[in-house]
């Protein structure tokens, strides 16, 4: 499995030849191996890909991601015929028992409050109003626990005024990192062969990551912390590629120190297991770093 996250951010042809990317600069050249790949993210509309480069990357299963003129994540590429997906699998997706589904969901939402509560609690503020709503989950979260605890997570963290849906640096900023968390998902679910589309709470028809957007939730605080602690008027390039090593963040999961890529190749099978009732247990604890790091990113064109 692949280590290095490549991000492409200005004038550049992307191709493919023996075993190795290249990418071309108008100044540089750079030579990666396939094999070292585990995201390639297209930042820039000035930067154009073979479809040689494509097949190789889609064949060693590394995340691509191409971004709009604005430089947001606007597409992704996904294997078309993974690995190990087979009927017998795909058929077990559609009939996940719902017990299991439901388990799984709280289990999620109730990671998911806890981080925030981590993120509340790092930054010196209430946590209090969160552990309240904490409290009140149900199975299913059947009264929506998450989104009042958005509300009030979202103020708390970043002020009363902020609004999520407001067009600013800071939500680009979150959107940015949400985006490159859910590509890993997506990537651990293809990987493991099961189909992205079909959640086990989003169920829009429209959306083709419905499974992925369940599973990411109790990573988003991660984002969340690192956003948190940065000062910035503009949605700069450096604010991207320091989103994208949070892949490369050491934090706790389960017990175990690993950074984020691991552990999100480790919940994704692990969800997936149990949803397939191939085990009886689920665990889903994360905690985040006691203090915001700055990996530098593994290869930055």
């Amino acid at each position: 499995m692949g280590w290095r996250n490549v991000i492409i951010t200005q004038h550049a042809k992307v191709s493919y030849s023996m075993n190795r990317i290249i990418v071309q600069t108008n100044t540089d050249k750079h030579v990666i191996p396939v094999s070292d790949i585990q995201l390639l993210l297209v930042g820039t509309t000035q930067a154009v890909i073979t479809s040689a480069a494509l097949c190789a990357l889609a064949e060693a299963h590394v995340k691509v991601i191409f971004t709009d003129h604005q430089g947001e994540p606007i597409s992704e590429v996904n294997d078309y015929y993974p690995t190990r997906r087979t009927a017998k699998l795909v058929r077990q997706q559609v009939a996940w028992p719902e017990s299991r589904i439901a388990k799984l969901w709280t289990k999620n939402i109730g990671s998911k409050i806890l981080n925030q509560i981590q993120v509340i609690d790092f930054v010196g503020g209430n946590v209090q109003p969160l552990v309240d709503e904490l409290d009140k989950l149900e199975l299913n979260d059947v009264t929506n626990r998450e989104a009042v605890v958005a509300n009030k997570y979202f103020s708390l963290l970043f002020g009363e005024d902020f609004y999520r849906r407001d067009f600013s640096p800071i939500n680009a900023a979150l959107n940015y990192g949400y985006a490159v968390l859910l590509s890993m998902v997506n990537r651990e679910i293809v990987m493991n062969g099961y189909l992205t589309c079909i959640g086990i709470h989003h169920e829009n028809n429209e959306n083709e990551f419905n499974l992925g957007s369940d599973l990411m939730e109790p990573f988003r605080p991660i984002v969340d912390q690192w956003v948190s602690q940065q000062r910035f008027d503009e949605f700069t390039p450096d604010i991207k590629i320091g989103l994208v090593s949070l892949l490369d963040l050491e934090i706790g999961f389960n017990g175990h120190q690993t950074i984020v890529s691991h552990a999100i190749t480790t919940y994704v099978a692990d969800c997936l297991h149990y949803l397939s009732s191939e085990t009886e247990e689920l665990k889903i604890e994360v905690k985040l770093p006691d203090e915001v790091s700055s990996h530098a990113i593994n290869s930055h064109v």
